[in-house]
């Protein structure tokens, strides 16, 4: 099992060398690297290290959750793969840089576009609910992004009907991108996340656990897993309630389904209370000195949930990789969250 040194502390340090002599290609007047070429930060997306956690809430078990540390991506967060993989596309398709990006999104993928698009000089436009975390919103400001605030009690669905508007009324000005009916995003998590899984378990994952948003991680990584290894379980998260504290993640019953999100593939969805994912940030925080989102707190309680209905046989053959999908340094406005006993 590789966890720690291999990949992260080799393929990681290569790419940051290749990107440090990338760095010396003469940009053009948009702002990006010369012709055929991208920009240097786009090669440190990826690679991410998996994590080995203790389970204290299942007995003796060892080492059978491994967290896929996204945070560490250099946008902070998951939806790093997907923005670069739509980017690309937009590119492509020669309708980027002419055009601005436009997208909903809770606030990470939001921070993603205009990380990327600052370094390739694509303008980026994001609807973004207007509680996403000051955090967030300071990110977007510093990259140079125009924010477009939503009304909050709508959440996601109401930044994408405000987005969905402003391209249908300005189509010459934007590129709506979609990252939740976009096959690129389950197409980056295929390409990138399911492969590194595979390669860094050697094979040995048994279950992949993963919040749902866009859900393009579960679908992409899922899917390719699945066909490395038929019997894995694929395993959904989402708040146990419409109102919820879970933010980027979505309870899709009372939700607008994300047209890339195919049900078929799931085997199995925990419904997770906002509580209960702040009580294991917290636990993760204080015991394992690592300071994780509530989404990352919410896959690794039903992770734990999981192991814990297991027969004790199965414990000590299960490998639950949980996504990770950002870190808590997004929410220390929050910080009440993070220090309140009990809840």
């Amino acid at each position: 099992m590789r966890c720690f040194g291999s990949p992260y502390g080799q393929t990681r340090g290569l790419r940051v060398a290749q990107a440090a002599t990338r760095a010396h290609t003469a940009p053009d007047h948009h702002g990006t690297a010369a012709a055929g070429t991208e920009p240097p930060i786009w090669d440190l997306v990826g690679e991410t290290p998996l994590l080995p956690l203790e389970s204290p809430r299942a007995g003796s078990v060892r080492h059978a959750i491994l967290l896929k540390a996204e945070w560490l991506n250099p946008g902070g967060s998951v939806k790093d793969r997907p923005a670069r993989e739509i980017l690309r596309a937009g590119i492509a398709a020669g309708v980027l840089p002419r055009r601005r990006v436009l997208d909903a999104s809770s606030g990470n993928t939001a921070v993603a576009y205009a990380m990327l698009g600052a370094a390739a000089g694509v303008g980026v436009t994001v609807c973004v609910p207007s509680n996403a975390s000051p955090e967030r919103m300071a990110l977007l400001a510093a990259y140079g992004a125009e924010v477009i605030e939503t009304d909050p009690l709508e959440g996601s669905d109401g930044a994408i009907r405000q987005a969905r508007q402003m391209a249908a009324e300005f189509p010459d000005r934007f590129w709506y991108a979609d990252q939740y009916g976009n096959p690129a995003n389950p197409e980056a998590h295929y390409r990138t996340t399911g492969p590194e899984i595979w390669r860094d378990t050697d094979g040995q994952v048994t279950h992949l656990v993963a919040g749902v948003g866009t859900s393009g991680t579960l679908m992409g990584a899922g899917r390719f897993l699945r066909e490395q290894k038929p019997d894995i379980r694929l395993i959904a998260v989402e708040p146990d309630a419409p109102f919820h504290g879970l933010e980027g993640l979505k309870h899709m019953a009372t939700a607008i389904v994300p047209p890339i999100y195919d049900v078929a593939l799931v085997d199995e969805t925990v419904f997770m209370g906002t509580e209960r994912a702040d009580a294991t940030v917290r636990a993760l925080a204080w015991e394992a000195g690592l300071l994780v989102g509530w989404s990352t707190g919410a896959a690794v309680a039903a992770a734990q949930y999981l192991i814990q209905r297991a027969v004790p046989d199965m414990r000590h053959r299960m490998r639950v990789v949980v996504i990770a999908p950002d870190g808590g340094q997004r929410y220390l406005s929050e910080r009440r969250r993070l220090i309140a006993e009990g809840g």
